[in-house]
């Protein structure tokens, strides 16, 4: 996995909490939870489509 990658992962866990907690504090947001899902995909998509590296091969 690449750092971008990693980079990506930690910003859509860190993006799952914030979304979270703005949530339970001050009420539901769709378009939140809507940006949530989308950097979510994106992640997934980054994962799904690099290049991976195989010893010995």
């Amino acid at each position: 996995m690449s750092g971008s990658t990693k980079t990506m992962g930690y910003l859509t866990v860190g993006a799952l909490v914030a979304v979270t907690a703005y949530t339970v504090a001050l009420g539901s947001s769709g378009w939140l939870w809507f940006g949530w899902v989308v950097l979510g995909l994106c992640t997934l998509g980054m994962l799904a489509t690099q290049d991976t590296e195989r010893p010995g091969g």
